[in-house]
């Protein structure tokens, strides 16, 4: 792509400044598994297409963070590794709560949050599979 074909940086700073947001968000999630990666980064992808049509089409051709993105954008389908490592991370941070003795508030609205997550992403279609 020249120079002259680029897209602009930025076309409306609050939504790439946003989409950063986001992406730090899920670049964090990576070393932190109560908080999602793949969520933060459509929520990126989606800002900066908004905000930054040259951020977009970095996050879109990143070589780990652009299939998934791609995938749900097409056609709404997780890959079923996905589906498991989220729904692992749920299970484990559900799990890390009643092991740490969170109170049963806490318990109930984490259930309900991460249960309903859990079943959205479920129903998902399946994307491709890893090779």
């Amino acid at each position: 792509m020249s120079h002259q074909q680029r897209p602009p940086l930025l076309s409306n700073p609050l939504w790439a400044a946003f989409g950063l947001i986001c992406v730090a968000l899920g670049m964090i999630g990576v070393l932190l598994p109560v908080l999602p990666t793949t969520p933060f980064m459509i929520l990126a992808a989606f800002a900066f297409g908004k905000g930054s049509p040259r951020l977009r089409y970095w996050l879109e051709t990143h070589p780990t963070f652009g299939p998934p993105i791609v995938e749900w954008e097409e056609s709404g389908s997780i890959a079923p590794r996905y589906k498991s490592i989220a729904v692992g991370m749920m299970s484990g941070t559900f799990l890390l709560s009643l092991i740490f003795g969170l109170s049963t508030r806490i318990l109930i609205i984490q259930a309900i949050c991460m249960g309903g997550a859990a079943l959205y992403v479920l129903t998902r279609p399946n994307g491709p599979k890893e090779s």
